[in-house]
């Protein structure tokens, strides 16, 4: 399959629109899991969403040529199962030949835009259960943030409920991220401590029906291992915006990926835009944390 170099995808996107479609359609696919049941995916939707920031840059990802870039170097790193982004991230992808053999997760609700007033209200405005399986895709994912003072959160958790319905009857995963959210000083906060936490995971995996194939992502939090002991759902933890010593976050998901319920990482700006700007290096050690020591 001809694959399409950086420089040149608005110029398909111009003059050849259904060769996206094609691509699709010619894609080879992969079992969701390998033998050890465990994933790696590379998170990439943050910008559909308004948020560019990493660490003290505001806009580190503002260039959509430099995130492509990085997304491709991550992606080509043994141990890397997949990618979850939004369209226009997953069709570039697509062309720069950078889903060949691995996961697409399309990622389903962007509407609560960063900073908005209307953030928690998370419409879904991206792929719908039916494009993420007419295209191929491998499941599809859903942010669900619940604020108990917002009546707007009630119309949040039942369209999440019926993704889950119709990504289970179409055998898709159906990937949930739930939060207890609240505002303060008119931000949207996400409650992290572990008691949240569990609430916020019993609320999310009654959600849709069948379960079968719902995957929770979550948040590392304190206490883990109680958090953890609140289902059986499989789980892939959540890498958040990077702060502090990297070999610190490291340590982290090591000791998280031990836990029965864990089946490996969704992390996006941390091996995206680590501090010392390698990119192949932090995806190989999250590489090897997930999967183990790699050929």
């Amino acid at each position: 399959m001809a694959t399409v170099p950086v420089s040149q995808l608005t110029e398909v996107r111009v003059r050849e629109p259904h060769r996206i479609g094609r691509m699709w359609a010619e894609r080879s696919r992969r079992a969701v899991v390998g033998p050890d049941g465990r994933l790696l995916v590379v998170a990439a939707d943050h910008p559909a969403r308004g948020a560019l920031g990493v660490r003290s840059d505001t806009m580190a990802m503002a260039s959509r040529i430099d995130l492509l870039e990085r997304l491709v170097v991550a992606v080509s790193r043994p141990g890397v199962d997949g990618v979850l982004g939004t369209p226009d991230i997953l069709d570039d992808l697509l062309l720069m030949g950078a889903l060949e053999g691995k996961l697409a997760i399309g990622s389903m609700n962007r509407g609560g835009l960063q900073g908005a007033s209307f953030e928690l209200d998370d419409r879904f405005t991206a792929y719908r259960a039916r494009d993420i399986a007419a295209h191929g895709l491998d499941g599809g994912k859903m942010l669900t943030r619940i604020c108990l003072d917002d009546p707007g959160t009630a119309a949040t958790l039942e369209a999440s409920a019926v993704a889950v319905s119709d990504l289970a009857g179409l055998g898709l995963m159906a990937m949930v991220e739930p939060f207890l959210s609240t505002r303060r000083e008119g931000r949207v906060v996400n409650l992290l401590d572990p008691d949240s936490t569990i609430r916020s995971i019993a609320i999310a995996s009654g959600l849709g029906a069948p379960s079968a194939h719902t995957w929770l992502k979550l948040p590392v939090v304190e206490d883990l291992a109680r958090v953890m002991a609140a289902t059986t759902l499989p789980t892939l933890l959540l890498g958040g915006d990077p702060q502090g010593d990297p070999d610190d976050v490291y340590a982290s998901w090591s000791r998280a990926l031990e836990l029965p319920p864990v089946r490996g990482l969704v992390v996006g700006r941390t091996l995206l835009f680590p501090p010392d700007g390698d990119v192949a290096a932090a995806v190989d050690i999250a590489a090897e944390l997930v999967h183990g020591t790699l050929p």
